[in-house]
């Protein structure tokens, strides 16, 4: 039993037993006695009752205090079997008493050897005073030394039963804490790494949306400016205007990816507006004609950044791809939520067997905001890009 007072719940637990114990004791050990001796004569009456007012005194405190520097529970316990000795003796037998006080060396006891000893002495000396009323030639087989031997061995047993079953359950329950401690560093390893792997991945998502595609925008911009320098001199001027305002979008977006800059590279303000700054951009960089209808719809921050970087991308993959004459853009306010469609006309594709990074990044990045995305194509009939995005949530930073 010295594992109760290893952890605090345990020893809330035990000295809650001894609270119960001493309840009973009380109501079962002590007064049955101070009964019976009522009709004993004055002194055995005198004698008995202080024997009890004593150890009733003694067990009080070390119940209540069961640290205080005088009275020890060891030393309480050897009180106790002297007082059981003594009561034995006074009322020519006091197994019931004894067997009521039992359990009391097993609650005050760290070890199972400690109970042992000392409930058997308080046997040794129930029996003894007991027979040592009967006069010098005392019968120890008397109902009252059976009793008292019975109870102590059975209270062995029982109490080393329930000593073994008691460590065995704390060695589970501490197994079990161990386990529950390595599973949480685990678990805690697992989220770690998972938050590392999301933000490797919304880092590759964010430098493929704008440092990849501006970056190729300045090598179609520099090989036109290139191929322009002899024989279209103001065209190559333009061009190179291109690569040099790209080239400083791109390091804008730099800072934002390494934390210098407070916010995302869309400013706050109109989707619209800045769609059509970007349109304009990609018809003067890339000589296409370009239809779009982009009212204003107010929306929050997170809205514009997933939408314009699904019309970046989308830009991107008609230049590269398409090659398409005419590309239409619409943006519409729907039921809801806010739709935006990018079209060409250029040569199309199989969706089902693309596995390039940008449509994968544009899906999660609206998922992210329980939006979703659906792209419509076939070989010789271009390409519809359909971007779509709940508008319920408010406006954050």
């Amino acid at each position: 039993m010295s594992q109760w007072q290893q952890q605090p719940g345990d020893r809330l637990t035990r000295d809650r037993i001894r609270r119960w114990h001493a309840a009973g004791w009380i109501l079962f050990g002590l007064l049955p006695p101070a009964v019976a001796v009522l009709d004993a004569s004055q002194a055995r009456r005198y004698w008995l009752l202080g024997l009890l007012a004593l150890i009733a005194l003694c067990h009080t405190v070390v119940l209540a205090r069961p640290d205080n520097p005088v009275l020890r529970p060891r030393t309480y316990l050897a009180v106790l079997a002297l007082v059981l000795g003594a009561t034995s003796y006074v009322l020519d037998g006091g197994a019931a008493f004894y067997v009521v006080s039992l359990p009391q060396f097993w609650l005050f006891t760290r070890a199972p050897r400690d109970a042992i000893t000392l409930s058997g002495a308080a046997a040794a000396l129930t029996v003894f005073g007991g027979a040592l009323g009967q006069g010098w030639s005392p019968q120890f087989r008397t109902g009252n030394a059976v009793f008292t031997v019975v109870a102590y061995v059975a209270g062995v047993g029982l109490g080393v039963w329930v000593h073994r079953f008691v460590g065995r359950s704390n060695a589970r329950q501490e197994q079990l804490t161990t386990e529950l401690a390595f599973t949480q560093e685990k678990l805690a390893a697992a989220y770690q790494r998972q938050g590392a792997a999301e933000e490797r991945e919304r880092l590759a998502r964010e430098i493929h949306d704008t440092l990849a595609q501006g970056f190729a925008s300045i090598v179609v911009l520099a090989e036109a400016a290139r191929a322009a320098t002899v024989t279209d001199p103001v065209r190559c001027a333009e061009q190179l205007t291109s690569i040099e305002r790209t080239a400083r979008e791109n390091l804008a977006e730099a800072r934002v990816l390494v934390g210098s800059a407070p916010e995302s590279g869309v400013a706050p303000g109109s989707l619209a507006t800045t769609l059509r700054r970007t349109l304009d951009r990609f018809v003067q960089d890339t000589g296409l004609t370009v239809t779009a209808e982009l009212p204003d719809i107010d929306l929050d921050q997170r809205t514009r950044v997933a939408l314009l970087r699904c019309a970046q991308e989308s830009l991107a993959n008609v230049r590269k791809h398409s090659g398409a004459s005419t590309v239409g853009v619409v943006l519409a306010e729907v039921a809801g939520g806010v739709e935006l469609e990018i079209t060409d006309d250029g040569c199309g594709f199989v969706v089902e067997e693309s596995r390039g990074f940008g449509l994968d990044g544009m899906r999660r990045r609206l998922a992210e905001l329980d939006g979703e995305l659906a792209v419509t194509s076939s070989l010789g009939d271009g390409t519809r890009v359909l971007a779509g995005l709940p508008t319920h949530s408010q406006d954050r930073p």
